[in-house]
């Protein structure tokens, strides 16, 4: 897909400061190191546009990202780093509760997990909220170039197994170095934008 504009849109804590209902969402959740900004910045082919940092947790709000003026990309903060009080953790588990319980043009939550580790608690927790609130249950098993094609089946069974998703299909490796599976992501991905109706303001 040729992506011909990709902005940061809005970044914010709280509804009052998220941009307007006008374009569809699909929002990206993840723990702090499984690579969102990273799967982000490649599926729209730019190296800069969500900020990649080598020290996990580092997103703390919820970006907003405009793409073509069609619909936007919404990057929810990392859960599950160590070294974040027990306060903080909290406090961006409230941002994103608040998001994915209040937006009405939300139309799909997309977890990432990492390919070469079995999904953790926090994982199996985030999923089952997705799944809960009647999304389609898509994960993207993300880092896909740092294990050989040939143990793709035994990491995807592994994850199918841990977050008991419904259909193999629904996980698809990818790579943001490679670009691994983009066209067929971004396939997945349109079909869900097509579905939904365009919201209005």
């Amino acid at each position: 897909m040729r992506i011909i504009k990709a902005e940061l849109d809005r970044i914010a804590v709280s509804s009052k400061q998220y941009p307007s209902k006008n374009l569809k969402e699909i929002a990206f959740a993840g723990r702090s190191n499984v690579g969102k900004s990273s799967f982000i910045n490649s599926m729209v082919n730019r190296h800069n546009l969500a900020r990649t940092s080598g020290k996990p947790g580092k997103t703390r709000t919820i970006n907003f990202y405009n793409i073509d003026d069609s619909f936007r990309f919404v990057d929810l903060p990392g859960y599950g780093y160590a070294r974040v009080s027990k306060k903080e953790q909290e406090k961006w588990g409230y941002i994103i509760e608040e998001y994915i319980s209040t937006r009405e043009n939300l139309i799909e939550i997309v977890l990432l997990v990492d390919i070469r580790h079995e999904p953790t608690k926090q994982d199996v927790m985030m999923y089952n909220w997705i799944k809960s609130l009647n999304f389609t249950g898509l994960v993207i098993a993300t880092k896909a170039d740092k294990i050989s094609r040939g143990r793709y089946g035994s990491s995807i069974s592994a994850i199918k197994e841990k977050l008991k998703v419904p259909n193999v299909d629904l996980i698809l490796p990818y790579s943001s170095i490679d670009k691994t599976n983009q066209d067929k992501v971004w396939k997945v991905l349109n079909v869900l934008l097509e579905d939904r109706e365009q919201p209005s303001e």
